[in-house]
């Protein structure tokens, strides 16, 4: 859902839209959650933490927060966990929720995200290789495109593109790739 504090403020009671004030000041809100996935360790606590923070990512509202906070390369960070499928599904989606955004794709470029979201594209979990597909849709230009068409990724996207009856989702996501970027 995308929002504006004006619209948030007109839309509703004095009372509702005054207890969102704390909204002005995202370091605030968001650092101890931050903080939390960075250094925590209760793996179901961070998890839930890196699952807000990639629905936080759905709103074009929240993009230069994210970049101030470095929350993208917390998503990179959750990619890279071993053993922890739900972090790395939902680190993968925050990457693919913010990477719509060019400053956003350029960020996890340069942080080396293309060959972390590459790897998430033989995860057993169907989310993480749904987010992973769209990732790299955005992500790809021409900046990184020899990193990313490389014969083994193509090799992998098509073979998504043909498996229509295994999982539309997977067949679609790769044929809009294959549509906008192979050659």
């Amino acid at each position: 859902m995308f929002w504006r504090m004006a619209g948030l403020s007109t839309a509703s009671p004095v009372s509702f839209a005054s207890s969102f004030d704390f909204l002005s000041d995202f370091r605030s809100v968001l650092m101890p959650f931050i903080d939390n996935l960075k250094y925590g360790f209760l793996a179901e606590t961070k998890e839930k933490i890196a699952a807000n923070l990639a629905n936080f990512a759905y709103d074009p509202y929240n993009y230069s927060f994210m970049r101030q906070l470095n929350v993208l390369e917390l998503f990179l960070d959750c990619i890279t966990e071993p053993n922890e499928k739900l972090l790395v599904e939902f680190g993968m989606g925050g990457v693919c929720n913010s990477c719509v955004d060019p400053a956003n794709a350029a960020v996890i470029t340069q942080c080396g995200g293309i060959p972390l979201v590459v790897q998430c594209l033989s995860s057993p979990v169907r989310n993480t290789v749904n987010y992973a597909l769209g990732a790299l849709y955005y992500l790809c230009n021409k900046s990184n495109r020899e990193e990313i068409l490389k014969p083994e990724v193509i090799d992998v996207i098509e073979r998504y593109a043909e498996a229509q009856t295994v999982n539309v989702s997977f067949s679609n996501l790769a044929k809009a790739f294959l549509d906008k970027h192979a050659c």
